[in-house]
């Protein structure tokens, strides 16, 4: 897809998380916003996936090790044909395969039940070596906040993906700088994240996670990178897309109400206006 056409679907995934979030009347928006462009690159540009066939061996395959930010993953997989896209609505309903975190037994297109937080990387380290293992071709994705890379876990699986040289393993770090209780650096410092990485025998590579060049660029150096896994560090803006959102912790979990949804739904309906003018 050309850039434009990705910005045009990241928009609209950031209407179904703000959507979902509303109808909900609770879930994680702030991060779900800011992951939106990486989700969006993932699903219609880097990875092989068919919504046809969601459990097909030969698949890429992607973890939500930030699990709380569903609603940006359910968006990107609805819009992707996984699931009708009307679903988003039901998000925590009762009776809705739509829970507040992914569900693998459930949901079409989730590859890993993931919430707890740092669990999730080592869920993908571990689907990483299964595929060296079996001699398949297929990639791992996962996709981790940078509040959650305080946790002890995430480093226990990237010394083993590091000393096991998994090449076909990406972690991205969605760093938008800001988790529940604030900002990162005053929490807990996770920085520098990436001579951490690094030290790990991790290929780092920082870039802007808004700026579809430099998404791009960074997948495809990753898929050149041999003997060792990569990390992909992403500065993102935690609520990206809606303007009293944007860069503001106090919406790392929390629902608009009836007058802000409308704000936030005309503040996208005007960005996708702006790209439909390009």
């Amino acid at each position: 897809m050309e850039n434009l056409q990705l910005k045009q679907t990241a928009n609209e995934i950031r209407k179904g998380i703000v959507t979902a979030v509303y109808s909900a009347k609770s879930g994680h928006p702030g991060g779900s916003l800011s992951a939106a462009d990486i989700f969006t690159y993932l699903y219609f540009e880097e990875m092989k996936v068919d919504p046809e066939n969601p459990r097909d061996p030969a698949r890429d395959r992607f973890v939500l090790s930030k699990g709380h930010v569903a609603p940006g993953l359910y968006a990107t997989l609805a819009h992707r044909g996984f699931f009708p896209v009307e679903e988003l609505t039901r998000l925590r309903h009762v009776g809705s395969y739509l829970q507040g975190h992914p569900d693998m037994k459930h949901i079409p297109g989730v590859d890993m039940s993931s919430g707890s937080l740092g669990q999730g990387f080592s869920a993908a380290v571990g689907m990483a070596l299964a595929g060296k293992m079996d001699g398949a071709g297929y990639r791992v994705y996962a996709l981790a906040g940078d509040g959650e890379i305080q946790e002890g876990q995430i480093w226990e699986a990237a010394m083993f993906a590091g000393h096991r040289m998994l090449d076909n393993l990406v972690l991205v770090v969605d760093n938008n700088g800001l988790q529940i209780d604030g900002n990162i650096a005053d929490v807990c410092s996770p920085y520098p994240i990436d001579k951490k990485l690094e030290a790990f025998n991790f290929h780092v590579i920082s870039i802007d996670g808004h700026d579809f060049d430099q998404i791009r660029a960074a997948f495809q150096e990753a898929r050149n990178i041999k003997g060792m896994p990569t990390a992909i560090i992403a500065r993102t803006v935690k609520g990206k897309g809606v303007s009293f959102m944007e860069n503001q912790a106090s919406w790392h979990g929390a629902a608009p109400n009836d007058e802000q949804y409308a704000v936030a739904m005309e503040d996208l309906k005007k960005a996708g206006e702006a790209l439909c003018q390009k």
